[in-house]
Parts: structure tokens; C-alpha cells; sequence
């Protein structure tokens, strides 16, 4: 199905078609993101950073996912069950990419720290996620062995974190979770989860500072 979120009114039709057809909700990723102009790891200061940026990082990767979980809430919380992930990123902690990138992405961890407060009791859980470096399909084709310094070799896959969080979703227990931001490489080792290639990628927390703060 396919959804422009930075409109509010596609979002809302998107979630009741999956009302309509579906009935209910149970995982929501938020994961959508738009690059900005000039996007190449974010090389410039932030006074040299286009104003622009803001709309792609805050009213898309930020605001977009409140506006889908709002949704989602009023799917799930009707049901008494459901998870919501959002997916953050290292760059909460340590300076990554740009102070926009930084800012987005902490407000992804307090959203679903305060969302969790809100969703107490009701069956349904909120928690964001870090993954590490991901090797995702630009990268692969670009033929680039590492990114910023960062070697590629046991980066992540988005398989990987996709299974992390199909482990997160099966398990009874993860409204303890609720509110937490988790560190996608950890949280494999928590429940036996491996890479598509049988390999355990790294925890970058002592790269950044530190672990997350809620």
C-alpha cells in the first residue's frame, strides 16, 4: 500500500483500509524517513544545512511517526494488545550525521517513552530501537566497504532487525519492555537471533557513549 507521510489524510485512509480489511493491528514499525537535499552523510555544519532539512528530518521522520502511532493506538488499544517500534538510531547519544538527524531521533525515544505512560494498562506496548550500521540495499550497491569509518563487514541487515523485532512482537512478556529504548545488536543476543548469514553483528554503545537514556 502505497502512503506519502508527509500527508496527514493518506496516513488516516491507510490505517482505515487496514481497519476495513484486516480488522485489527498488531505491530506498527515506524521506520519512514525522507533525505534531505544534498544528503551525503551530512558533511556540512548545520549553518550550512538548507532550512529545508527540518521538513524532511522533523515533519517526516519525526512528526510521521506520531501522526501513524496515534492511528495505530486507535486500532490496538480497542483490542488490548499491539507493539509499536520505533526505529531510532545511535545518533540520540553521540553526535551522527547532522543536529537535526540527532534531534529527530531523540524525540523518537521520548515519544515512545511517554507513549508507553499513556498506554499503561491496555495491552499494548511502545519501545524504540537502535539498530547499528545497516547494510542496506544502496549500500550494497555502491560497492562501499565502510561509511563514515564504520566498516561494513558485520554491519547489520534489514533482515536482521527485522527479526529482532518479529522476536519482540512473539513475546508474551515484552509490555516489560515498554517505554525502553533497545539496542537491536543486544537485544539479538537476548533472544538467539542471528544475521541472514549466521553471523552475530556488534553492539555499537561504546562507540557512542553510552546506552540509551530511557
Amino acid at each position: 500500500m502505497r502512503c506519502d507521510h508527509r500527508d496527514d489524510d493518506q496516513i488516516a485512509a491507510l490505517f482505515a483500509r487496514i481497519a476495513a480489511e484486516q480488522g485489527r493491528l498488531d505491530l506498527l514499525v515506524n521506520n519512514v524517513w525522507a533525505a534531505p537535499k544534498g544528503f551525503a552523510g551530512f558533511t556540512d555544519p548545520f549553518w550550512k544545512r538548507p532550512i529545508s532539512d527540518w521538513d524532511s528530518l522533523i515533519g517526516v521522520g519525526l512528526r510521521a511517526h506520531y501522526v501513524a502511532s496515534v492511528h495505530a493506538a486507535q486500532l490496538m488499544v480497542p483490542a488490548g494488545s499491539g507493539l509499536i517500534v520505533n526505529i531510532s538510531s545511535f545518533g540520540t547519544r553521540g553526535h551522527l550525521h547532522s543536529v537535526l538527524y540527532g534531534m529527530s531521533k531523540a524525540g523518537l525515544d521520548k515519544m515512545a517513552a511517554d507513549m508507553a505512560v499513556d498506554l499503561a494498562g491496555t495491552g499494548v506496548s511502545a519501545l524504540s530501537l537502535w539498530p547499528g550500521l545497516v547494510r542496506n540495499e544502496a549500500m550494497v550497491a555502491s560497492g562501499l566497504t565502510e561509511f563514515q569509518g564504520f566498516s561494513l563487514a558485520n554491519a547489520e541487515t534489514p533482515e536482521f532487525i527485522g527479526r529482532v523485532i518479529v522476536a519482540l512482537a512473539g513475546d508474551p512478556q515484552v509490555g516489560a519492555r515498554s517505554g525502553h529504548t533497545l539496542i537491536t545488536a543486544e537485544t539479538a543476543l537476548e533472544y538467539g537471533v542471528t544475521d541472514v548469514a549466521g553471523n552475530q553483528p556488534d553492539s555499537h554503545r561504546d562507540l557512542f557513549g553510552g546506552g540509551p537514556l530511557y
